[in-house]
């Protein structure tokens, strides 16, 4: 028997089979997110580097990637071009910037060039993306975009656990990742192709940059994603740093640091497929909100468990990890249902590349107070970003245009 009308046009055959091969290409994309950071102490070591100077190891990938999804939506790329060539074209480019680095790099000036670049071709990667899988979702986006976010996330944290194969072989773990990166365009080449949800070719208009945020909707979606991006990569960063000083106290080796790391923020992507299912079911303000209070509290209470049991410090970043970017997805499915659809993929990469831009901010925070507050407090600095991020999602909450959302579910 033939599907209703109605429900084939919102379940269209062969979604589920494109969601879950756009997320492995993605997740291979982003293992060059993290490639330089996971090996930053044996950069250190080789190359003589300061504290600060490893941390643009990690900055410099965030402004690329700024600098791309900015270029990228002024220039409104996602939704004049096809998004599917975007994300082929950018992956490409960024395997080929990070394999420059471990082949030709030899000292610190030509790595932050080439991990710019890198960062630069990722914009190419990670909205398009999310369009493109937009494009096969109407009904169940949120959960759609949890498992694209979550595969993600899961990339990103790739680079730890290649570190353990590889061990002090750094250039081989970066070529690696590039590898990775090549077999995830691979798979967008000949499996992936945009959905019957997908708009026609916009014309360029550059005033687009300044109308998304004219959409109130749209514009309290994002203040509540930048809070949460305030939080999130410097969270990532920095973590797996205690991880290794907090196991280095109770003498365990340092590939149980990098395991730990893995698993941390690979947790994310977990959290990310069950607020995904949540957020279609109870509504994506609900969902985000208390996301974003577990994580804030994490912010708090992960300082107090350095230099204890290991256990306990790994079981309390592991619920920060998963919380800290479940609700990612969400605030970017939330800003497809409220925008303009013509002009989607210009709306999510502003979005995406102002968030990203905060982020070199609370990166740079933590370093910089480390030494006055040390790991028991220092987190403590980022639980302002969600906590304002509540606030944003609960006054979207209370907007008669949340009916747009997640089908009426808020």
């Amino acid at each position: 028997m033939s599907a209703p009308a109605g429900r084939a046009a919102h379940e269209p055959p062969g979604r589920f089979r494109v969601l879950a091969l756009l997320s492995l290409a993605e997740l291979f994309g982003m293992s060059l997110w993290f490639s330089a950071s996971a090996v930053a102490p044996l950069l250190k070591a080789e190359w003589g580097l300061s504290d600060a100077s490893a941390t643009w190891l990690t900055l410099s990938v965030q402004l690329g990637f700024v600098a791309g999804t900015l270029a990228s939506a002024v220039l409104n790329l996602p939704d004049v071009w096809a998004p599917r060539r975007l994300v082929i074209g950018a992956s490409l480019l960024g395997a080929a910037a990070n394999a420059s680095l471990a082949l030709f790099s030899h000292g610190p000036a030509s790595a932050l060039v080439l991990r710019f670049l890198t960062g630069f071709c990722l914009a190419g990667v990670y909205p398009p993306g999310m369009k493109i899988l937009a494009s096969w979702f109407r009904a169940r986006r949120g959960l759609a975009l949890g498992v694209l976010v979550g595969a993600l996330t899961l990339g990103k944290a790739v680079p730890y656990l290649v570190n353990v194969v590889f061990g002090s072989a750094w250039r081989q773990s970066l070529l690696a990742a590039s590898g990775l990166t090549l077999l995830g365009a691979v798979l967008v080449v000949f499996f992936v192709r945009e959905g019957p949800f997908a708009p026609a070719p916009a014309r360029f208009d550059v005033t687009q940059v300044t109308k998304v945020f004219a959409n109130q909707g749209v514009r309290l979606a994002s203040f509540g994603y930048f809070g949460h991006m305030w939080e999130l990569y410097a969270m990532w960063t920095w973590v797996p740093v205690m991880l290794r000083s907090g196991f280095a106290l109770r003498g365990l080796p340092p590939a149980a640091a990098e395991a730990a790391s893995f698993f941390v923020i690979g947790c994310g992507a977990a959290g990310c497929v069950l607020a995904g299912l949540a957020a279609d079911q109870k509504g994506r303000t609900l969902v985000t909100s208390a996301a974003m209070a577990v994580s804030g509290a994490c912010c708090v209470v992960i300082g107090l468990c350095y230099g204890g049991s290991p256990f306990v410090l790994l079981a309390v970043a592991a619920v920060w990890g998963a919380a800290v970017v479940a609700d990612s997805a969400q605030f970017s499915a939330a800003v497809t249902e409220l925008g303009d659809p013509v002009y989607m993929g210009t709306a999510l990469t502003l979005q995406t590349s102002l968030g990203f831009l905060l982020t070199t901010l609370s990166i740079d925070l933590v370093p910089a107070f480390l030494p006055a507050l040390g790991w028991r407090w220092v987190f403590a600095l980022l639980a302002p970003g969600p906590a304002l991020g509540v606030l944003a999602m609960l006054r979207l909450r209370a907007l008669p245009e949340a009916a747009k959302i997640a089908q009426g579910r808020r």
